[in-house]
């Protein structure tokens, strides 16, 4: 016999279905610790039977069609998202695990601004795996589902879950594709993923074991060991002070943690001398709001302030992975906002490394503070794009909640660039103004060239980076607000509850396209 679930009385026994094959040769021969994930369709039409993928319909051939009968018995046809569990259907694959992909035909949705298909697939497949995770299973076979990469990215993004300083730990559940379909699009997801995940674990580690310098560290560790082609220098207070970098010093001199400026390298193009695409992060490490200081709620989730740091750089480590053919640098200030004797007081002024004087009427808008030197120092690389990344505004979580990352960019190609990596991921981006409207509010300053928050409360996200492109004369520049995409309760199916790394791999797919065109 094998056993069907029931949702409330656990197991039940359903008639043998002439399984003798396995049963006979007995359960000490399978591997009880190995699952499959397998995908069905929902229906186009009330009269259809829902359709298996390839290798769905290939393992219901297998079984002499066990799977399609014990399915239809079970309850109703599978929605996108659900799953349902079966076992002893095959000695190879005691347990099952068939996952609802939606529509096949589901494709780009012009209104949800990505592929549902592939977001359907990187749902039901996390959906999957993370099942075999609760069955203690230690390796699944997972179907590609028609899209490799995207199944790959669902299992990789849906296992994953920070419990580094916990003792009990989930169990580790290793993911491979099943049959010998597209390889290569799966590793590509793999590791696409994997760099989200580096942005998680960036970012989710408590601040008193993600400092500044460990930070650095763990990049160095990472980009060194990814391509050869790589340089790293973690720059300490003294080159900061060197470079005139006041604005990024003026917030750092709140902590008793030492700043450091991440500057990395990574060399793919043939020609050296080639002009890079430079990306730029915010680091703080931790947030406080310093002297302006922020209410005790939620202030832990403040560790991930340095989200932009963390996804550039692992977005740069993920490109030096695929050995693209560009040349590619990330600047990251980091350090962290705390109240102190030494700290930014309200009305200071500060100078940045362009020689333009800054109002800090707000200590908690520290982030434009030192992304505004991170900026300067960024133009003299002579690059071919400028894109920085920060959790830099409530205001940006106000407006677009998690749904989306806000751009604020001077050029139409660049967020034509941007838009189309994120259709691809399912990692949306939203264009947000960058009207002289807002820059009026920041330059009508009392005491300085420029102030770090807006006359007026409204429009804070927009306020910001009007802030920022003070210190842009590139005219290829992006700046992307993340703090609205931070952290995830349910709203991605495929990540669990904590921080998510985003938009590491719209970053990704960014650069590959762009080294595609630029070849």
């Amino acid at each position: 016999m094998f056993w069907l679930p029931l949702p409330a009385a656990g197991l039940v026994a359903v008639r043998h279905f002439g399984l003798k094959r396995f049963w006979g040769r007995g359960l000490a021969t399978a591997d009880m610790t190995k699952g499959l994930v397998l995908g069905i369709y929902t229906k186009e039409n009330e009269d259809d039977v829902p359709q298996f993928t390839s290798a769905g319909e290939n393992f219901d051939k297998l079984v002499s069609g066990k799977l399609r009968e014990i399915l239809n018995i079970s309850g109703p046809p599978l929605k996108a998202g659900k799953i349902r569990t079966f076992y002893g259907l095959h000695e190879d694959f005691p347990s099952v695990v068939v996952v609802g992909l939606g529509r096949k035909a589901a494709d780009i949705d012009d209104q949800e601004n990505w592929h549902e298909g592939k977001e359907n697939i990187r749902a039901a497949v996390a959906a999957g795996c993370r099942q075999a995770q609760d069955l203690e299973l230690s390796s699944v076979e997972v179907d590609p589902c028609g899209d490799a990469q995207a199944a790959a990215e669902g299992a990789v993004l849906g296992l994953y879950e920070y419990d580094d300083l916990k003792q009990k730990k989930k169990p580790v559940v290793s993911a491979q594709l099943h049959g010998s379909g597209d390889q290569e699009a799966w590793q590509k997801g793999f590791l696409f993923a994997s760099g989200q995940n580096l942005a998680r674990h960036l970012m989710e580690t408590p601040a008193n074991e993600m400092t500044p310098t460990k930070f650095a560290k763990i990049i160095e560790k990472n980009l060194t060991s990814a391509s050869s082609k790589t340089e790293v220098h973690i720059r300490p207070k003294s080159w900061i002070e060197e470079q005139e970098m006041g604005s990024f010093l003026s917030v750092a001199k709140g902590s008793d943690e030492p700043p450091v400026f991440l500057e990395i390298h990574y060399r793919g193009s043939r020609n050296a001398s080639e002009p890079p695409l430079v990306f730029v992060g915010k680091g703080i490490t931790f947030d406080s709001g310093g002297i302006s200081i922020k209410a005790s709620a939620n202030m832990d989730l403040m560790r991930g302030d340095m989200g932009g740091a963390a996804t550039i750089c692992s977005a740069i480590v993920s490109a030096a992975k695929l050995d693209l053919p560009i040349n590619i640098i990330g600047l990251a200030p980091l350090c962290e906002n705390m109240p102190s004797g030494k700290a930014n007081k309200p009305g200071d002024v500060v100078r940045a490394r362009n020689g333009k004087t800054i109002q800090v009427d707000n200590t908690d808008a520290e982030g434009r503070l030192i992304l505004a030197d991170a900026l300067c120092y960024a133009h003299t690389f002579n690059p071919k794009v400028i894109i920085d990344a920060a959790t830099l505004t409530g205001a940006m979580d106000i407006a677009l909640g998690s749904s989306a990352t806000g751009v604020f960019t001077n050029s139409s190609w660049l967020w034509n660039k941007l838009f189309e990596a994120s259709i691809e991921t399912g990692d949306r981006v939203w264009r947000m103004p960058l009207f002289e409207h807002y820059t009026r509010q920041v330059v009508d300053c009392q005491l300085a060239d420029v102030n770090n928050i807006g006359k007026y409360r409204s429009g804070g996200a927009c306020t910001a980076a009007a802030f920022l492109k003070e210190f842009v004369t590139h005219h290829t520049w992006a700046h992307l607000d993340i703090a609205g995409v931070m952290t995830n309760k349910d709203e991605i199916p495929y990540l669990r509850k904590g921080m998510t790394g985003r938009p590491t791999r719209t970053l990704i797919e960014f650069l590959l396209r762009f080294s595609q065109e630029d070849a």
